[in-house]
């Protein structure tokens, strides 16, 4: 798919928004974080995206690890190439190891993981898929989480389940 909105410059992102989006673009090892400088289009909702999109990451007690898991798991159930790409690189920084990658494509089955990481992948995929978690999900990730976390899990799937649409209706393609 061809994008549906180009990537904005300077005169569509106005100066905060376009220099935000260079920042990220060098913090993402890219020349052109295509969802950031399509998104700074919409001026100030773009920053107050970023502000939630950055606290949900940076502000977690999940830990960026787990973090990174729970969107690389989104982006590969949703088919969203763009969000895997850069979390992938994203996640090497957050220790994700070559086998966890494999293994979040693989799911919660895959023999590798911890009882901890096998709950919270099976709740990844159960929120993609059906939009909600049962109790037998629910009590698995408690046995691992607190509540504090918990709240946060939920927030940080739906979050990218939604950046997946996003990305999907808007045709953003992968950075170069």
């Amino acid at each position: 798919m061809e994008a549906r909105i180009r990537p904005g410059r300077l005169r569509q992102l106005g100066p905060v928004n376009w220099l935000l989006w260079r920042v990220i673009s060098r913090g993402a090892g890219t020349s052109d974080a295509q969802l950031f400088s399509t998104l700074g289009r919409t001026g100030g909702l773009y920053r107050g995206w970023l502000y939630y999109s950055a606290r949900l990451l940076a502000g977690n007690r999940l830990g960026r690890h787990d973090s990174e898991l729970v969107i690389l798991r989104v982006a590969h159930l949703r088919d969203c190439a763009y969000e895997f790409e850069h979390h992938r690189r994203l996640s090497r920084r957050a220790g994700v190891t070559a086998a966890e990658l494999a293994g979040v494509t693989a799911g919660p089955d895959a023999p590798a993981w911890s009882p901890r990481h096998r709950a919270l992948l099976a709740a990844v995929d159960q929120l993609v898929e059906t939009k909600a978690l049962d109790d037998a999900g629910w009590a698995a990730l408690a046995e691992h989480y607190d509540e504090r976390r918990l709240i946060q899990i939920v927030l940080l799937v739906t979050q990218y389940d939604g950046l997946a649409t996003t990305i999907g209706a808007l045709g953003i393609t992968p950075d170069p």
